[in-house]
């Protein structure tokens, strides 16, 4: 279990980071930029990959990964700056549910009581985590968290893809997406550069660099909770997200001072019971 912690620890400071960058005027672009090359030096001094597998990885799902993968994570510090580090994560952890849709018409999954009932569960978790707890709230900021829950739905649903089509290490097509998603997200600063003659900072690549650490750590450690509790993935699953959902809403209300109503409070709790009755499903036929 201390890999599990180990991985809601990193995962929650990613949010934190983006967090953090608006208010100190780091350019996102930049630093997301910069966090796949630690992110994809970190995954060749670990996982070692041979050069020539890093060529075979599936060409289309490798492609799209690392072309959504960087899109996403310019969204994801939207999110966070605009809605917030409690409904971002959850809006995040709570796009399993787009997985568990897929599994049932893709590949042919079967649902008893309590998928369906947790199903029912997350989808009104998302409904109250989101509402807007004050008039003030623009529009355009309930719209970032929702873009987050598909985005990472659909990047699931890729991953799981890929996985059952893999013929290399899934650690090694890891690689290669991260090498994709520095290329895709580099030509992106060049044109604001050249183009758009934004400027360019050192302290952006550094802070990029820690942000990749990170971003790394969290899927690293998770990896490593999959393998020693190999006979146990949906506890891994479980726990995972249980606990980044409420690591993130500790930190959004009592670090960054994030206004909650009792609505949201209640959708908080729904998403927990939401994830329980899933874990629940897994291993009872009802």
């Amino acid at each position: 279990m201390i890999y599990i912690l180990f991985s809601v620890c990193c995962s929650v400071i990613v949010s934190i980071l983006l967090k953090l960058a608006r208010r100190y005027k780091i350019n996102v672009l930049q630093a997301v930029s910069f966090n796949y090359v630690a992110a994809a030096a970190l995954g060749l001094f670990f996982f070692r990959p041979e050069p020539a597998q890093l060529l075979q990885a599936p060409p289309l799902l490798s492609l799209s990964l690392g072309i959504i993968l960087p899109l996403l994570f310019l969204i994801l510090a939207s999110s966070v700056s605009k809605a917030g580090i409690v409904k971002t994560d959850i809006a995040q952890r709570l796009s399993l549910f787009i997985p568990i849709i897929a599994a049932l018409y893709l590949f042919g999954e079967s649902f008893n009581t309590l998928k369906i009932a947790g199903l029912v569960a997350g989808f009104t978790a998302i409904i109250l985590i989101l509402m807007k707890h004050s008039g003030k709230s623009k529009s355009q900021h309930f719209i970032f968290p929702i873009l987050v829950f598909i985005g990472f739905g659909v990047v699931d649903v890729l991953f799981k893809q890929l996985a059952s089509h893999l013929v290399i290490p899934y650690t090694t097509v890891l690689v290669s997406i991260f090498l994709i998603s520095f290329l895709v997200s580099i030509l992106i600063v060049l044109y604001r550069i050249f183009i758009k003659r934004e400027k360019f900072q050192l302290i952006n690549v550094l802070c990029g660099l820690i942000l990749g650490a990170f971003n790394f750590g969290n899927i690293l450690f998770y990896l490593k909770a999959h393998r020693a509790l190999s006979a146990e993935p949906s506890t891994v699953f479980a726990a995972m997200n249980m606990g980044v959902i409420v690591a993130g809403s500790i930190v959004g209300v009592l670090i960054f001072k994030e206004k909650l109503s009792k609505t949201n409070y209640f959708g908080i709790a729904m998403a927990l019971l939401a994830i329980l009755l899933i874990t629940l499903s897994i291993h009872h036929a009802v």
